[in-house]
């Protein structure tokens, strides 16, 4: 019997993932990591089938801020009511995060509290009343742009360079005003720093990494701006998407890199705003990829400035236990359980709490 590419990545990654953590070490993680808050700052089911639920509770999610489609006012509005139906038919395992008190709520009934997020603002379709209606039916994050031009700003792979438009003055002044966190993630460098400027509330990079650590990534932010970030008292999530976090996913970029991406982080903003963040589902990208249904179309539609990969996974965060695989290497680095529970999930939290309320 021939055994696949992913096959024997998936094999290396149970390996790895047994060797980080051996005897007495991984019973004093796995206790401390079971009882802690714990929100991926942008993570998304695969089809929403067993396995991700699976996958949810071995990760241990109180949180996740989930990716909506964003093409059209009614494209939003149908996926808010299909996750009002998806709720109610799995009340034990999943809840609505509306306010902050949510991810306790559902750290202690052992559900996720799932935020409902638009990466990016297409959907308002120019008009501002549109964030009221979408936030009435549960929007609770948005992101300004995506990698390109909108009517708010220039994203992250766009020619040029502009900040926000008066538009997307306009349309900050009113997320503001009804409580919907603002993303900056995929935004353009100005735009990012508009974004920071010119709302009146903290801010969220989501999901991204460091330039420090990961030079000239389009969607990697500076120094400055994860400073910028902190200073208005948001939250920088690091990304554990493989070819994010370095060239060559599973091989010299790894679990140690991402740990590079964090530490770099707090020492530009302080502990108290830095995050975690995936960008795929809780299962992995591993377990149902392929080159042809994941790899080739991102080719379409990704400039080559975005540096994909195949495979696009580090092996020791592609599984449910990415995390606490993540404690382990951090915990060797001298990091303290109070500071572990800030980045897992509490910095997130305190965030909603000063935004949506």
């Amino acid at each position: 019997m021939s055994i696949t590419r992913r096959q024997t990545l998936q094999a290396m990654a149970s390996v790895t993932a047994a060797a980080i953590a051996p005897g007495i070490g991984q019973a004093k993680t796995a206790t401390f990591y079971d009882e802690a808050l714990i929100i991926d700052a942008l993570c998304f089911g695969k089809e929403w089938g067993d396995d991700v639920f699976t996958a949810l509770r071995k990760a241990n999610y109180s949180g996740i801020i989930e990716s909506l489609p964003r093409d059209s006012l009614q494209t939003a509005i149908d996926a808010l009511v299909e996750w009002r139906s998806r709720v109610a038919e799995h009340p034990d395992t999943l809840m609505f995060a509306l306010e902050a008190a949510d991810f306790e709520r559902a750290r202690k009934s052992k559900r996720t509290a799932v935020v409902m997020n638009f990466q990016d603002t297409k959907m308002f379709e120019g008009d501002l009343d549109n964030v009221d209606a979408l936030h009435a039916l549960g929007m609770r994050s948005a992101q300004l742009t995506y990698n390109f031009r909108n009517l708010v700003g220039d994203g992250c792979l766009e020619r040029t360079n502009a900040g926000l438009s008066d538009f997307g003055v306009e349309l900050v002044d009113r997320m503001n005003d009804v409580g919907v966190l603002i993303d900056l993630s995929h935004c353009g460098l100005q735009t990012t720093l508009d974004g920071i400027e010119f709302s009146g509330m903290p801010v969220a990079m989501t999901h991204t990494m460091c330039d420090a650590v990961r030079s000239g990534h389009p969607r990697a932010k500076t120094d400055e701006q994860i400073r910028k970030c902190a200073d208005k008292g948001g939250v920088t999530g690091m990304i554990a998407l493989g070819y994010f976090v370095g060239p060559d996913p599973g091989g010299e970029s790894n679990i140690e890199t991402y740990a590079d991406h964090i530490d770099h982080a707090v020492s530009i903003a302080g502990i108290e705003h830095v995050g975690i963040s995936t960008d795929f589902p809780p299962q992995g990208i591993a377990p149902w990829a392929t080159h042809e249904n994941w790899f080739e179309p991102r080719t379409r539609f990704f400039k080559p400035s975005y540096e994909l990969r195949w495979p696009p996974w580090i092996p020791e965060l592609d599984s449910p236990d990415r995390y606490r695989n993540l404690v382990r290497v951090l915990e060797g680095r001298g990091w303290k359980q109070g500071n572990l529970e800030r980045l897992l999930g509490l910095n997130w939290q305190r965030l909603f709490k000063d935004t949506i309320g």
